[in-house]
């Protein structure tokens, strides 16, 4: 258990740093494709070893595609309206709870009256991040940001309980690579992407290794631990985004946000324990 844990704990600190990277790029559309792009690259000869998900789930793998392309152009535009610490929590803590409210609606997942009330402590939490004279446009990006989150995860468990979960992902990854790399060429910024590899590419590096690291731990740690269990320290990557903008980026509000993110990482925490 000491082992799922320190994995878990890890994947969510890495969740983080790789989004800080993208807030902290001089481009941060360029910053999202390169990351991704690296992530699917070092992920593809696993999915050659490993094989495919099933062709029924084909449909699935471009739905979700097509929603990452929203994800990421929201997210970069959060990260330019708002502060890290507080578009970074209320995405990932918002898309989570979106995630859970669309499980069942849609794939008949069951939610008790705690859980009911766990989210109620989620969406406290969310609230309290926001801080009189918060910009409306970090605000909006951020939902929109976290409804594409909740949007794509809930495809993508679809997905995963359709074929094998880990060949399934893979596949997510290289799908949202591919398509996050046609946006990009049909607005026109495929020759600044090429250009920026010749002095960003080593941060593109980075973020691909933290987002496949990540992901690997989070499988490694569901193989040793409930998935419950590790589901509930992944989400605490919330505070640590809020800490980090705080002391990395010295944002105002930062102690507040970094103890709103707590309580919605306690409702999450509950939200996961008490399915």
């Amino acid at each position: 258990m000491t082992t799922a844990t320190l994995l878990a704990l890890g994947a969510a600190f890495l969740h983080a740093a790789w989004n800080l990277l993208v807030k902290t790029s001089d481009d941060r559309f360029l910053a999202a494709w390169g990351q991704f792009l690296m992530g699917a690259l070092l992920f593809a000869p696993v999915l050659l070893v490993i094989g495919p998900p099933g062709l029924d789930v084909v449909p699935l793998l471009v739905c979700s595609s097509v929603v990452n392309v929203v994800y990421v152009g929201a997210l970069v535009q959060a990260y330019r309206t708002g502060d890290f610490s507080l578009a970074y929590p209320l995405a990932r803590g918002g898309g989570a709870l979106v995630a859970a409210v669309g499980g069942v609606w849609l794939l008949s997942d069951e939610l008790g009256p705690g859980s009911w009330v766990a989210i109620l402590v989620v969406v406290a939490g969310l609230a309290s991040l926001v801080r009189p004279g918060a910009a409306t446009a970090a605000l909006g990006w951020s939902a929109l940001t976290a409804a594409a989150i909740g949007t794509y995860t809930t495809i993508d468990v679809a997905g995963a309980r359709r074929s094998s979960g880990f060949g399934y992902g893979i596949s997510v990854m290289i799908g949202a690579a591919l398509a996050v790399s046609l946006a990009g060429v049909a607005v026109g910024r495929a020759p600044a992407f090429v250009r920026s590899f010749r002095t960003a590419w080593w941060r593109y590096a980075v973020g691909g290794v933290c987002t496949t690291l990540a992901y690997s731990m989070v499988l490694a740690a569901g193989r040793l631990a409930p998935v419950g269990y590790v589901a509930a320290l992944r989400e605490f990557s919330v505070v640590i985004g809020a800490l980090a903008g705080w002391v990395l980026l010295d944002e105002r509000f930062g102690r507040h946000r970094v103890y709103a993110s707590g309580v919605v990482a306690a409702g999450l925490t509950l939200l996961v324990v008490l399915r």
